[in-house]
């Protein structure tokens, strides 16, 4: 692998990856606009708590998805065409496993939960219900379509993603505008749409990869075990990783329902809206760097790769630093210009769910390298138990009376030490030297941060406030990072 080749490549996939990302950015948020106009706030919370539950079984998914995406990685590196094969066709397998155990449990737990435990009106329950069968078979889709997300990558053909997510959210918005004039309840249509596009999407990738890729093409579902035990090895550390994740985001969404009930799940629901749309630009970023961190390992290019991790760590910061300047310091402007009505707590979620995806923008390429190794028992152990302990501090929070931004403050606290200990394990795994790593990040990622927010909070404070105002603030706020990105971010 030669070091220009690699950069030109992950620069050609960034760039697809963020055509991608604004088109989808403008579309989707107009979109969600326009389901909480029509949906009103109660059936958007209940569309997003609902979702959760689903989302909650889904543990499994995840965690094999990350273990198919490294397993095709590093078979690429080893240039193992034979190996990619087996790793497909395997993973093909286990995914419908997956998808059956994922239904299953939905089926009966999921359903006994949604009706004996959720604070959702009970005119409101029967829509509910239909919202989860959706609900699963949009899952479903999506599980059954890992495999071939994962060759995607592996392959790092991220114009794939570019075109196909277009045509994703252009389908969303088309669904959504005739939502309006649905003589059935519109949650249950809206659920039903959202189905219907996840099964249009997942045939269009399924297209894709067997044009494209010799792996996807006429696959044989032979059950290879020691392809299978390496896969369930890997991942059975990743499934408590997994639990951790889906459980701070989506049951703290369940542990706010019962204390606060659905206009808070609104509020959450909108926030994660908003980070999704930010997190998506270091996401794409992440998308192009991570095959090729795993691969320079996989090739025993061990220096190459920590100037990969360096960078990724670095330049993730960035570009989530570029949008959470402006958008915390102008959230009320913003959501006021996006959302006809604004549910109570919404600001403030925004403005700390943005912080915590900050510091949570070093999680991915520290993951990625961790992963290469394929020593993740320790490392998933020590981040499981710091991220499980999310939902029982939060519970402990409402009991005691505390408002739902204390689930957000037990988060920060909780990704922070996160972090510390990613940090601490890749260093080790990788044999990269800690301290300068540690003070090349923190000089350049604090100084930039710090420079970065005080003309825009300046001027927020003194100036009166209006639209233009605002969205002046919000432009001289993105320049702010990219000027101080120049000056202290990149040498």
């Amino acid at each position: 692998m030669q070091p220009v080749s690699n950069n030109k490549r992950i620069a050609k996939n960034t760039l697809f990856l963020y055509i991608r990302t604004i088109f989808t950015m403008v579309v989707s948020l107009y979109t969600s606009r326009i389901v909480l106009a029509t949906l009103g706030v109660d059936d958007f919370g209940i569309y997003n708590v609902v979702g959760g539950i689903v989302m909650f079984l889904s543990f499994l998914n995840t965690s094999m998805a990350g273990a198919t995406q490294r397993f095709l990685n590093f078979e690429f590196g080893k240039n193992d065409m034979n190996g990619v094969k087996r790793v497909f066709s395997n993973a093909l397998i286990i995914h419908f496993i997956i998808a059956f155990i994922v239904v299953l449990l939905a089926e009966t737990l999921g359903v006994w939960f949604l009706n004996s435990h959720m604070n959702i009106a009970p005119e409101r329950m029967t829509a509910a219900n239909y919202v989860l069968q959706f609900s699963i078979a949009t899952m479903v889709t999506s599980i059954v379509s890992v495999p071939y997300n994962a060759a995607i990558i592996a392959n790092e053909k991220m114009s794939a993603f570019a075109y196909i997510s277009i045509i994703e959210v252009s389908l969303k918005l088309m669904l959504v505008l005739l939502l309006v004039y649905s003589p059935v309840d519109k949650l249950i249509t809206y659920s039903a749409l959202m189905f219907l596009v996840s099964m249009i999407i997942r045939l269009l990738y399924g297209w894709y990869c067997k044009r494209h890729f010799e792996e996807c093409r006429a696959v044989k579902l032979k059950v290879d075990k020691t392809v299978i035990m390496q896969m369930m090895a890997f991942s059975m550390w990743t499934i408590v990783g997994a639990l951790a994740s889906i459980g701070h985001g989506q049951g703290i969404s369940i542990v706010m329902n019962l204390f606060f009930g659905v206009v808070v799940n609104a509020a959450y629901g909108i926030a994660n809206q908003v980070n999704q749309v930010v997190g998506n630009f270091v996401n794409n970023f992440m998308t192009a760097l991570n095959p090729q961190i795993i691969k320079t390992y996989s090739a025993n290019q061990l220096k190459e790769m920590h100037i990969l991790v360096s960078r990724g760590c670095r330049m993730g910061f960035f570009l989530v630093l570029f949008f959470v300047v402006p958008i915390i310091i102008e959230t009320p402007a913003l959501l006021g210009l996006w959302l006809k009505e604004v549910p109570d707590y919404t600001v403030d979620f925004v403005r700390l769910v943005l912080v915590i995806t900050l510091f949570n923008s070093f999680s991915s390429p520290l993951s990625a390298a961790q992963g290469a190794t394929g020593n993740i028992k320790n490392y998933q152990i020590v981040l499981t138990t710091l991220g499980l302990l999310h939902i029982p501090l939060a519970w402990l929070c409402f009991v005691q009376g505390l408002n739902p931004n204390y689930a957000m403050y037990v988060y920060l606290v909780i990704v922070i030490l996160e972090q510390s200990f990613r940090i601490i394990f890749v260093s080790h795994s990788i044999s990269m030297h800690i301290i300068p790593f540690i003070r090349n990040l923190l000089l350049k990622c604090g100084t930039v941060c710090c420079f970065s927010f005080v003309v825009p909070a300046i001027l927020h404070l003194y100036l009166p406030n209006n639209i233009v105002i605002s969205f002046s603030i919000c432009i001289i706020g993105a320049l702010s990072v990219a000027l101080f990105v120049l000056i202290f971010g990149i040498n």
